[in-house]
């Protein structure tokens, strides 16, 4: 019965908010090591990570071995950091306060990990507003977080369940400069990059650095989802970039293969559904939804030039109206133009009786 319960929960959970299975808050890594003593982030960090998720080869499928993880994940600083006038600073006076940007540190050991066996954590953490722009730059380090599959999530809010749920509003048409720009950048390095350790042994083994080659291809796979499906499934093409890590695949074709797929992204990037320009104002409101499911209320904080704009607009809609009835009424001969313009403005009478 608990196998048919688990096998029943992974095929609807695809089709059920993830914020459902929430009832309580999972684990934070950060906050687990932290308390063990194997890491020194901020104070604030550990009790206020909304989001944490492994990224590299295990979140794309091309191996199975954690004992590298790379995790990368946003928090919620302390108010003044994201409004540092609460904090008394005027702007353009005075030294800036420091302010919480991001998190960065690599080779944390935990000896205890996978039974005793260990493994190595690369820690990514930013603060939800930095997130928030790295993804809006389609940044696609910053978007393939956001499409982990459910299986490398390790720590998860309400926020951070929002933020996942919607997701699409940080993708526009700028993910095929983006991403054509890193996947031609890893290309550039097959053969000019000076590699150490393991990635020397690449070099030697296959002529050319297969991991730098398995990227350009991962990243190129993945524009053509987003483009083409506004949606990505970061182990689609799995089987074939595990072909490419094996050295299985020579590096002129994967060359090739990048060429052609340049002029095809090209062109789907031309027709692609996607919008031209980043939804700036509608992701500026899931941020500031975000902020108060943490803070509470923010209305004594920070203004919503939204609600303005919207007012300012209606009235526009409603001059226009307006003129557009003036002008119709002036191309009336004089001798009807009262009755013209009584008619088109006026409510329709609900006296019944015949005139006098």
């Amino acid at each position: 019965m608990v196998r048919r319960g688990c096998r029943f929960l992974a095929a609807t959970a695809c089709a059920i908010p993830i914020h459902f299975f929430l009832s309580t808050r999972m684990a934070s890594v950060v906050q687990t090591l932290t308390e063990r003593g194997l890491l020194r982030p901020p104070p604030f960090l550990p009790t206020n990570m909304m989001y944490e998720t492994l990224m590299g080869s295990v979140a794309y499928g091309v191996s199975g071995d954690t004992s590298d993880r790379d995790v990368y994940g946003f928090a919620i600083p302390p108010r003044e950091h994201l409004f540092p006038h609460l904090a008394g600073e005027i702007a353009g006076f005075g030294t800036p306060r420091p302010r919480f940007e991001n998190f960065q540190v690599h080779h944390v050991r935990d000896p205890d990990a996978l039974a005793g066996k260990g493994c190595e954590y690369d820690f990514s953490v930013y603060s939800i507003s930095r997130y928030f722009t790295l993804c809006l730059e389609c940044n696609p380090n910053m978007i393939d977080s956001l499409f982990t599959p459910q299986d490398c999530v390790l720590h998860l809010t309400r926020v951070g369940s929002l933020v996942r749920e919607r997701r699409q509003l940080f993708l526009h048409k700028g993910v095929w400069t983006r991403f054509k720009s890193y996947a031609y950048g890893q290309l550039h390095k097959l053969r000019t990059k000076n590699p150490e350790g393991k990635r020397r042994q690449l070099l030697e083994q296959f002529g050319f650095d297969v991991k730098y080659a398995y990227h350009v291809v991962r990243l190129l796979y993945e524009c053509e989802q987003l483009l083409q499906h506004g949606d990505l499934d970061l182990r689609r093409d799995r089987e074939h970039l595990k072909a490419i890590r094996r050295g299985d695949v020579p590096e002129e074709e994967i060359r090739r293969w990048a060429a052609e797929k340049e002029r095809h992204l090209e062109a789907l990037a031309a027709r692609s559904a996607l919008p031209d320009q980043p939804a700036e104002p509608a992701v500026r409101r899931l941020l500031l939804e975000c902020l108060e499911e943490h803070y509470g209320s923010l209305d004594k904080v920070v203004a919503r030039p939204d609600a303005a704009v919207d007012t300012l607009r209606q009235i526009a809609d409603l001059m226009d109206r307006y003129r557009q009835l003036t002008q119709s009424s002036e191309r009336v001969p004089s001798d009807q133009s009262d009755v013209v313009a009584v008619e088109e403005i006026a409510p329709p009478s609900t006296d019944s009786s015949p005139e006098a």
